[in-house]
C-alpha cells in the first residue's frame, strides 16, 4: 500500500511541475534559458520525492570515498567545511533533513544510503545541466551562462563536495565501530 501512496505522491508532484512548467513557458517563452534552470530543480525535486521508491547511486568509479583524500587541503582551500556550516546552522538545513541523524533515530547504514543518494542527485543534475550551460553560452547568452555556472557551483558542486566529506567522516565512524 505504501508503494502506491509513494507513486501517487510522485505522480502528483510530476503533474504539478508539468503544469507550472507549461504556464511559465507560456509566460516567458519556450526558448527562455530560465526554463532549463527550472528543469534542473524539477529533476532534483522529483528524484528526492522518488527516494522512498528508489535511490540513485553514484557511478561506481566515484562511489567510494577515501577519508584521507577528503581531509587534504583542497577541501579546506575551497571552504567546503564553511559551506557545510552554512547549511547546517541556517534554515537551509531543512532543504534536505534526511541527511541528518535526527536524534539517533536513523541507522548509520540508512544515513549512508541517504547521503549517497543525495550526492547522486546533485551529481546527475550537474552532469545534465553542464551541456545546457554550454548551449546557452553558444547561443550568445554569455552573462546568463556565467550566472548558470555560478548556480551550478553553489547548488551542485559544493553540495557534492560537502556530502563526500560527510560520507568520508561517516566511513571513519563506521570503521571505528567495527574495531570495537
Amino acid at each position: 500500500m505504501q508503494v502506491w501512496r509513494d507513486l501517487g505522491k510522485l505522480a502528483v508532484l510530476a503533474a504539478f511541475f508539468g503544469v507550472c512548467f507549461a504556464m511559465l513557458a507560456g509566460a516567458i517563452g519556450i526558448r527562455s534559458p530560465w526554463l532549463g534552470l527550472l528543469l534542473m530543480f524539477y529533476f532534483m525535486g522529483l528524484l528526492k520525492a522518488a527516494e522512498p521508491l528508489f535511490m540513485l547511486r553514484m557511478p561506481q568509479a566515484l562511489r567510494t570515498v577515501d577519508p584521507g583524500r577528503v581531509k587534504q587541503g583542497l577541501y579546506r582551500w575551497l571552504g567546503v567545511r564553511g559551506f557545510g556550516a552554512l547549511i547546517r546552522n541556517t534554515p537551509l538545513r531543512y532543504l534536505n533533513s534526511s541527511v541528518y541523524v535526527a536524534g539517533g533515530k536513523r541507522s548509520l547504514a540508512e544515513l549512508s544510503r541517504k547521503l549517497e543518494s543525495t550526492e547522486a542527485i546533485h551529481f546527475w543534475a550537474a552532469v545534465l545541466f553542464t551541456p545546457y550551460i554550454a548551449y546557452i553560452g553558444c547561443r550568445g547568452l554569455a552573462a546568463i551562462a556565467e550566472l548558470f555556472v555560478l548556480i551550478q557551483v553553489v547548488f551542485n558542486v559544493y553540495p557534492i563536495l560537502h556530502l563526500r566529506m560527510v560520507r568520508a567522516r561517516l566511513s571513519r565512524v563506521k570503521q571505528g565501530l567495527a574495531g570495537c
